[in-house]
């Protein structure tokens, strides 16, 4: 009964809280009682050593509205550098709504001063250039919810697996929408107040006196469309090194060798459950089932495993090194049928594979990969060693000898360190195991191999319970997260250098328009075109370099956030600071060039009468 064994330590209890406890008071009283429930609840089969490691553990408790999640638990850094970076591309895009709004209202200025000499107060102005804001913030807040959905959607469609569906509940309900219209309210404010001021605050008597538009529109070095325009650089200079991060730690992933061959191997899970079989005919049925898999017209070779990589599971034990008594470090197993190795296309580096020398009765062998050998046992060759695995009193405790060493192989995820291993023959399993996996290589296509596979287990039994899976299907499932990541940070990378393109433009571009007649002059006393293009370039070069410099050290500081998502790849890695600040510079320059161009040529007497 799993709910009296002291040693199913995977179970979980629920209650509800009494009247007036916090969830904070309930997890106080847990842990003070926590010491005396542990030093009651020993397992019998523990030794000292084991007993200790239990009785440091702790209890708590979780709101059962949210639980211990697994998903959460594993996604929420994803989730919240999103989050972060989603909130960059709004100040970027609110950054140039801002310059987009200063250049309207500066070409508003003279319809406002006759509208405040003829009575309007200044604060009716400002809120009805706030309200201009309000219907944009509105409009796109609106199409963005529903866009939001809709990718919403998307987005669990392409974490989803087929061995691990994922379901939220993306409904729209009232916090959704309080969430949103706060969001457009903020925006209006971040983009629409600077502008509104910025418009109203001429006195009408001094700016009909004036008698040209645009009069509030200085040169001054660091006015409010300059820093928007900085800003916007060195928020782009973030996004896209962080972008840059995620894809080329993307690729280390998808180019890394993992220690077997990816393509060409189907995995069959295989449920014997309903067979019943004894534990004696359970190996032998294995074998012959194998054998007969083999037997397939295009199977290279095929082979059976207790676990298989990246299949969800895995297995670990102490062990213990020769002549010591001493736990040498934890070490993940597996029990395999001869041909594995071959089948995976793990090479082996010394030794043999499992054959028909490793029987039930036979002395125990393993084979170790080459971390075992170094954080393990702590010797170059392991081959002829001998290490004993920690059991609980009264067990026994054989000594096994290693017949083999094979070269390591990523096993769980990707981005972990290669784990030590020792492999048994499935022939000296203490208890054999219902579920089992049979690895297949063949170059037969997948449909064709599927087919053959399901007749020839139908011609063993029927009663025989499969499911298939492409063993590089695995693989790239175990890399959705980074894929998830290089995809949605390269396309806002792409959309921030999109926007600060545009609004180095339209700041360059407005530029130009208020400076005609000054080009007119300056060319109509002998400066040449080049001169033009020089100074015009000149002024966004300064504003480019200084978004440079500052987004240099905001992505610098803002890296580390991403340390635990990356592989391969240090958070501050030089190389992909470089490429960051050399794609946005040509961006820079090429939206910056246009407009020069363009004042470059201007004719002098059209310039001179421009007002």
């Amino acid at each position: 009964n799993r709910l009296t064994r002291r040693h199913a330590w995977w179970l979980a209890t629920i209650g509800r809280l009494k009247p007036g406890w916090t969830m904070t008071r309930a997890n106080a009283q847990i842990l003070a009682v926590t010491p005396a429930i542990l030093q009651e609840t020993i397992p019998t089969v523990y030794d000292a050593e084991a007993t200790k490691k239990y009785l440091e553990y702790k209890l708590g408790a979780f709101s059962a509205s949210t639980g211990f999640s697994e998903l959460r638990s594993e996604s929420e850094t994803s989730l919240w550098l999103l989050v972060g970076i989603s909130g960059l591309v709004l100040l970027i895009a609110c950054a140039n709504l801002a310059n987009l709004m200063l250049a309207r209202a500066s070409a508003r200025e003279r319809q406002i001063a006759i509208r405040r000499a003829l009575g309007a107060t200044r604060w009716r102005m400002v809120r009805e250039l706030l309200s201009e804001s309000l219907l944009l913030a509105a409009a796109g807040s609106t199409c963005g919810l529903f866009l939001a959905f809709a990718i919403s959607r998307l987005l669990v469609a392409f974490i989803s697996t087929e061995q691990n569906q994922i379901f939220l509940d993306l409904g729209m309900d009232w916090r959704v929408l309080a969430f949103t219209a706060g969001l457009a309210a903020l925006t209006t404010v971040s983009f629409g107040l600077a502008p509104a001021l910025r418009a109203t605050r001429a006195e009408p008597a001094m700016l009909l006196q004036s008698g040209s538009w645009g009069a509030t529109v200085g040169r001054e070095l660091f006015s409010l469309r300059r820093i928007l325009i900085v800003s916007q650089v060195g928020l782009s200079v973030v996004l896209l090194m962080g972008a840059l991060l995620f894809v080329r730690s993307l690729r280390n992933l998808t180019t890394l060798n993992v220690g077997f061959q990816q393509t060409g191997i189907l995995v069959t899970s295989v449920d014997f459950t309903r067979l019943q079989l004894p534990e004696e005919r359970d190996t032998e049925y294995k074998r012959d089932l194998v054998k007969r898999v083999q037997a397939i017209l295009g199977v290279e070779s095929a082979a059976h495993a207790m676990l298989v990589p990246f299949g969800g599971s895995t297995w670990n034990d102490d062990v213990i090194n020769e002549g010591s008594d001493q736990d040498a470090g934890v070490a993940w197993e597996n029990f395999l049928g001869p041909g594995y190795f071959k089948t995976v296309g793990t090479p082996f580096l010394a030794g043999r594979d499992f054959d028909d020398r490793d029987t039930s009765t036979s002395a125990k062998v393993a084979i170790v990969n080459q971390a075992f050998a170094r954080k393990i046992l702590k010797v170059a060759d392991p081959l002829g060693k001998h290490f004993r695995i920690h059991e609980a009193p009264g067990k026994p405790r054989p000594l096994y000898e290693i017949v083999g060493v094979t070269a390591d192989n990523k096993f769980q995820d990707m981005h972990e360190e290669f784990l030590p291993f020792m492999y048994f023959p499935s022939t000296q399993e203490e208890k054999p195991s219902p579920d089992d996996h049979i690895l297949i290589r063949s170059s037969l296509p997948l449909t064709n191999l599927i087919s053959s596979m399901k007749e020839t287990i139908a011609d063993v039994n029927p009663g025989i319970d499969l499911e298939f899976l492409v063993f590089k299907t695995r693989i790239q499932n175990s890399l959705i997260q980074d894929e998830l990541m290089a995809t949605l940070s390269g396309f806002f990378g792409f959309l921030a250098a999109l926007l600060a393109a545009i609004g180095l433009y339209g700041v360059m571009s407005y530029m130009v328009i208020q400076r005609t007649k000054e080009i007119g002059i300056r060319m109509a006393i002998g400066a040449e075109r080049f001169d033009v293009l020089r100074m015009i370039l000149r002024e966004a070069t300064v504003l480019t370099v200084t978004g440079l410099v500052i987004g240099t050290g905001l992505a610098l500081a803002a890296a580390q956030a991403a340390k635990s998502l990356l592989f391969g790849l240090k958070p501050r890695d030089p190389l992909t600071l470089v490429m960051a600040v050399v794609t946005l510079s040509a961006v820079a320059a090429l939206a910056s060039f246009l407009p020069a161009y363009r004042a470059s040529k201007l004719d002098p007497l059209t310039a001179l009468r421009y007002e």
